[in-house]
């Protein structure tokens, strides 16, 4: 596992000569097919060395990672043809990948917070170096103000954790039983907010907005996941805490996963509406962990998998029209199966992935957080009703506002779409779906 952190090390000096931009996105996507050769089964920490080791939850997301992280120099081909600040834009993606690969692998939770906290440099950086309008500066100071206030807490928590148990050595946490309360709010919190959760999610829609494609890809790839995953790791010391308190955080995420679904029809702006159905979507990942039963925890899981791919996806497709059409407005971006009919097939593809139609794995992971969900409470059947109708709703608006209708009539410069185009989105769709045929992986 180590040898995979040395190669991306050894892959920075190469970030700075701007002939090797293709060379290291291949390399990248050499040490992803390497590591997924590599599929671990069990369910112990596979030991690599004394603070890092993955298990069978963080194998995924760590795929995801390397995964997500290569598309994102695939994407961005603009920023190599303009050499806009190439070498230091691929030094930035390095920097962020050894940051998350370390986050999702370490067995110390002093040293997970250490790299989670880390991940947002780099993003921060992204953004507002080749964001596209000047608001970006608004959006970077939204995005390190929630993440890092909310934080804080969580590290006065860890060193009153290393008093009562004695280490932050993950494998061995125990449940300490009814603690205070306060203690419950702070660990939780800081997650919640990664994630995001319903009211708490407003440094989100303005982050990918400003966004560069590559900040959108990996803000809804994967620095989403690391709440999920942190709250999964916390879980096992808040077992009991977890019994009285989780019931209203379960609810209120459901809840404020059907306002967002609402709140998505009223979208005009593309890349806006793609961002608040990831809040959407991640309320039912909240309600899976919070439901604490095995059915809820790998349920989340392929969900996080499946909506990292597919969400960076919907938001390559948005750019793509942006750079052709310079507006993100459904107002402008109509028609648009005139002018790209073979785009219009993508478009297809990924929203229907997004409102989990089969084969993706989107819908084995939201089955199976239906089971758990309902299973904790039969009432929350009716909230589940509604945000699973909702979101079928506004994917259809999108696809069909943005597809359908009479084009504008304005633009004048259309291409059909390059090979890197359309060999990004294909990377982007086919794991999402063949990953439902190794289902046995969850589910054994």
């Amino acid at each position: 596992m180590l040898s995979y952190l040395f190669v991306l090390i050894f892959l920075i000096p190469l970030s700075f000569f701007f002939s090797f931009w293709w060379m290291i996105q291949s390399l990248m996507f050499l040490i992803s097919f390497m590591f997924m050769l590599n599929v671990y089964f069990y369910t112990d920490f596979n030991m690599i060395s004394y603070f890092f080791g993955y298990d069978y939850y963080s194998f995924p997301l760590i795929l995801l990672s390397f995964w997500i992280c290569s598309l994102m120099l695939t994407s961005s081909g603009v920023v190599y043809n303009l050499n806009n600040y190439s070498r230091f834009f691929v030094f930035i993606i390095l920097f962020l990948l050894i940051m998350l690969y370390c986050s999702f692998s370490s067995m110390s939770l002093m040293m997970f917070y250490i790299f989670f906290e880390g991940s947002l440099i780099p993003t921060l950086f992204l953004i507002l170096g080749w964001g596209y309008q000047p608001e970006r500066l608004q959006a970077g100071i939204y995005l390190i103000f929630y993440t890092l206030v909310v934080s804080l807490p969580l590290l006065l928590v860890l060193f009153k954790l290393n008093l009562v148990i004695g280490s932050l050595f993950i494998p061995l946490f125990v449940d300490f039983g009814s603690f205070y309360s306060m203690f419950y709010l702070f660990i939780i919190l800081a997650f919640l907010v990664k994630m995001p959760m319903f009211m708490l999610h407003l440094w989100l829609p303005k982050a990918h907005v400003e966004a560069p494609i590559s900040g959108s890809m990996i803000l809804a790839g994967v620095l989403l996941k690391l709440g999920g995953y942190g709250i999964f790791r916390v879980m096992s010391v808040i077992v009991l805490l977890g019994l009285s308190y989780n019931n209203f955080l379960l609810t209120f995420g459901l809840f404020g996963g059907v306002i967002m679904s609402l709140v998505c029809f009223r979208q005009v702006d593309l890349k806006s509406l793609i961002a608040y159905s990831s809040v959407s979507h991640m309320s039912m990942v909240i309600g899976g962990l919070m439901s604490m039963n095995w059915w809820g925890c790998f349920g989340s899981l392929i969900l996080m998998v499946g909506h990292g791919l597919c969400s960076s996806g919907l938001f390559c497709l948005s750019n793509i029209v942006y750079d052709r059409l310079g507006s993100r407005s459904l107002l402008i971006n109509k028609g648009l199966i005139n002018l790209m009919p073979s785009m219009s097939l993508w478009w297809f593809l990924l929203s229907s992935s997004t409102m989990a139609a089969p084969p993706s794995s989107n819908l084995m992971g939201e089955f199976s957080l239906l089971i758990s969900i309902i299973s904790w409470s039969f009432y929350t059947f009716f909230m589940l009703i509604f945000l699973f109708f909702f979101s079928a709703v506004y994917t259809l608006f999108m696809y069909s506002y943005s597809q359908h209708g009479k084009y504008y009539s304005g633009g004048f410069n259309y291409s059909l779409g390059y090979f890197r185009e359309y060999h990004l989105l294909n990377m982007h769709w086919s794991p999402l779906n063949l990953l439902f045929l190794k289902g046995s992986y969850f589910f054994t």
